[in-house]
């Protein structure tokens, strides 16, 4: 019912449920022939890249007798945020649910504010049936995340929340995140969009400027950035020229005028100083409109996704080059990756450990196990061990050894004809070994 009194208020819809519920009607989905292709097209990219991130299970022998592994499993339920806002992002759909299908995850909920009219886009509806989601949330923002976080009577509870979002839909999953009774993990901090633009004087004016006007008509809250390298007066006024001339033809022109408004031209000497300032801003979107552009990709450190050369549009990576354009902002490059198929598992670690590899590691861990008083780690490696397939008595660590000499006196082995201490342990170790076995 808070779902639906806050879908009233802040989006105006009055709903009857929340909840689209797969499968999805037919007459939902229709799409003219060139939006299905253009949307097919773009998943088969997404998925090929984000299968080929599928990784094998990690096995290494650390020493004799140790084997450590490494073995991928999916998140069992995932939360897809889908923005409305002022533009429906059905991109941004085939983005999380293709890597969440790709992972293996068993069930995928979608949210999504609705239009005016109660319903939802067809492009997010047809991309939930691609990739099989279980439903699809009618609602955005803040309640949305929590809807998804904490579950309801008809929102299923989801283990993480993917997706980008403006700064309340970003607090909402970092809220979330830090509150254990939700038990509810986030994907990174997505915010409002933003490029950095490195551009020379061989750039061509039009293709810098559609590349800044790309994202500035996202939101009057994105940001765009253009590092001017060793360019004359009168090349950036070509660029501003562009812009203006392109900016005036969109649709969109009053949302690019403020955006603009709050963004800046910076204008630096050489390639070196322009990827510096860059990995300081650690950009969402990083374009290289440069000479030899792919030769600096390897002075990148802090970046959501780069673009590399005149003929890369950040629009490629938005929809169908294959990368994923749900990328960390706010700076947050620094420290998170954009959203891959591994952001849709857990990785588990394994360890098989077998007699002889206890004999190399054993004293090992009971030393460690001793200077931090953890006694009961202590004795959880002699109990191994004295119950374990021994070798011989020379083998077995002096503590290990102790310790066998201590249960053999504490279960009076005596009488049984043992000629010394070694020869009753072993007889012990052999009792131990056929208690076990019965």
């Amino acid at each position: 019912q808070a779902l639906l009194e806050l879908t009233a208020k802040f989006d105006g819809v009055a709903l009857k449920t929340p909840v689209l519920e797969a499968p999805f009607p037919e007459e939902l989905m229709q799409l003219p022939d060139n939006v299905k292709r253009a949307i097919d097209l773009s998943i088969d990219n997404v998925r090929k890249f984000h299968e080929a991130q599928l990784t094998e299970t990690l096995q290494v022998e650390t020493c004799p007798g140790v084997v450590c592994s490494r073995f991928a499993r999916p998140i069992e339920k995932v939360g897809l945020y889908i923005p409305g806002g002022t533009a429906i992002l059905p991109s941004t759909s085939l983005m999380l649910g293709v890597p969440a299908k790709v992972a293996g995850c068993k069930e995928i909920v979608f949210a999504s504010p609705p239009k005016k009219d109660g319903t939802l886009t067809p492009e997010v509806i047809y991309v939930a049936h691609k990739v099989g989601a279980k439903c699809i949330v009618l609602a955005g923002g803040a309640q949305a995340v929590a809807a998804m976080a904490y579950g309801t009577e008809t929102v299923p509870k989801c283990d993480k929340i993917f997706g980008p979002g403006n700064q309340f839909v970003t607090a909402a999953k970092m809220m979330v995140q830090n509150d254990t009774s939700a038990l509810c993990s986030i994907d990174m901090p997505a915010g409002p969009s933003e490029v950095l633009v490195i551009a020379d004087k061989y750039a061509d004016p039009d293709f810098v400027a559609s590349d800044l006007l790309s994202q500035a008509e996202h939101g009057i809250d994105s940001q765009v950035i253009l590092l001017a390298v060793d360019m004359t007066d009168k090349e950036l006024a070509r660029i501003e020229d562009a812009v203006h001339n392109q900016a005036v033809q969109l649709p969109r022109v009053e949302i690019v005028r403020k955006c603009i408004a709050h963004s800046t031209t910076l204008s630096v000497a050489t390639y070196e100083q322009a990827l510096e300032m860059s990995n300081q801003y650690a950009p969402e979107h990083l374009i290289l409109q440069i000479e030899n552009a792919s030769s600096y990709v390897d002075q990148v450190q802090h970046a959501g996704s780069v673009f590399v050369g005149a003929y890369s549009p950040e629009s490629c990576g938005d929809y169908s080059s294959g990368t994923n354009h749900t990328l960390p902002t706010y700076g947050y490059a620094r420290q998170y990756s954009g959203v891959n198929t591994a952001t849709f598992q857990k990785f588990i670690t394994s360890q098989d450990v077998t007699p002889e590899g206890l004999k190399h590691i054993g004293q090992a861990v009971m030393d460690l196990a001793a200077v931090e008083g953890l006694d009961a780690h202590r004795n959880a490696v002699k109990h191994a061990i004295v119950t374990g397939d021994a070798v011989g008595m020379d083998d077995i660590p002096q503590e290990a050894r102790q310790y066998r000499h201590n249960q053999a006196y504490a279960y009076s082995i005596q009488g049984d004809g043992a000629e010394d201490d070694d020869e009753r342990i072993v007889r012990f170790h052999t009792r131990c070994l056929t208690a076990l076995a019965i």
